[in-house]
């Protein structure tokens, strides 16, 4: 059986960085890769655009009414096929209605090469999921990591990972995203794994 290359990545980095190793000790290893991707490319992204801004309660329920307007999985064509206000009714604001909408539209139209895109670099990702209205580089980079399981994203303008270098790096003051940005070097090739980490730290802290 293959090993999990995330598990494989943890062990490597708790190799490497004493710090970061005694978090693989106390918390496991990154599960970011663990099973298949529930969704498909372009339901995942309709959830990720349903869960911004808000609460994870709030978010689950607007995602669940969002996905109980469609017989099966959301797909561009049932989308566009949906009236708008089917969408506001289901407790979606205008703009995330209007974001799932463009990016429906642009998978149709080719401006954005979903079919395809596992097999585009990073940068060629985002690229392409931050011509959608609605969705950044943030949001871009959360589905090269989570959906397509790229192993080396360092998403420097996420705060828990910004707040989780601190701590593993021993920082008196949490990183601006630019500073960040080659602190994430030495965690090459496995940035995504590292970060996974940084989001661990941050949530395990305690006040002295």
């Amino acid at each position: 059986m293959s090993t999990n290359p995330h598990v494989a990545a943890s062990r490597e980095l708790a190799r490497r960085d004493p710090a970061l190793g005694a978090l693989v000790a106390a918390v496991g290893p990154c599960s970011i890769g663990r099973g298949r991707p529930r969704r498909s490319h372009f339901a995942e992204l309709a959830r990720m655009i349903c869960y911004q801004q808000l609460a994870g309660a709030a978010a689950s329920t607007i995602h669940g009414r969002f996905e109980a307007c469609f017989e099966g999985p959301p797909t561009p064509e049932t989308v566009l096929a949906l009236p708008e206000d089917r969408l506001r009714a289901a407790g979606l604001s205008g703009a995330k209605a209007a974001s799932i909408r463009d990016l429906a539209a642009r998978v149709l139209d080719g401006d954005v090469r979903l079919a395809r895109i596992g097999r585009f670099d990073d940068d060629t990702v985002v690229a392409q999921l931050t011509r959608v209205r609605g969705i950044g580089r943030w949001t871009a980079e959360m589905f090269c990591m989570h959906q397509l399981r790229r192993l080396d994203v360092w998403p420097v303008d996420d705060l828990g990972v910004r707040k989780g270098a601190a701590i593993l790096l021993g920082l008196r003051a949490m990183p601006a995203a630019r500073d960040l940005e080659p602190l994430g070097d030495r965690w090459r090739p496995y940035r995504s794994v590292a970060a996974w980490y940084c989001w661990r730290a941050a949530d395990t802290v305690t006040p002295d």
